[in-house]
């Protein structure tokens, strides 16, 4: 690697296999990789993985589009997703309708789709799993 590059690392608090089906449903995500805890090759230490989260997810990288994610189950502890939004560009305007539809079952729409003065469409809502989003199209 000769370039620094970032990636965002998604922490479920236990709902991470499900999230995943949830993406890859709505946005076509293909899973990568996929580790439970109990296929790690190392054991945790004691005390730091919560009990019955021996098969919940250790790590997985999956990619939406070109854009690679990694996600985990945790250890045990809640997520809380502050201070970030993911920014998803889609090609047309029904696909953003899609999308925006998609992901907002079961969430919280925070700006409707509408148009703006950089796209046709844009919007942003927080997913069930406490993901924020904002969709746009492409202009």
């Amino acid at each position: 690697m000769t370039t620094p590059y970032v990636q965002p690392y998604l922490f479920f608090g236990g709902r991470c296999e499900e999230a995943l089906e949830f993406y890859r449903t709505t946005l076509g995500a293909q899973v990568d990789m996929l580790m439970r805890h109990k296929e790690s090759p190392e054991s945790p230490p004691p005390g730091m993985l919560a009990p019955g989260f021996e098969n919940k997810i250790m790590h997985a990288s999956f990619h939406i589009g070109a854009t690679t994610l990694m996600a985990s189950d945790g250890c045990g502890e809640d997520s809380h997703f502050d201070g970030f939004s993911l920014s998803l560009t889609v090609p047309t305007e029904a696909e953003a309708d899609r999308t925006f539809a998609a992901l907002a079952e079961g969430g919280q729409v925070r700006m409707p789709l509408t148009k703006t003065f950089w796209s046709s469409r844009f919007g942003m809502l927080t997913d069930r799993f406490g993901i924020s989003w904002m969709i746009t199209v492409q202009e």
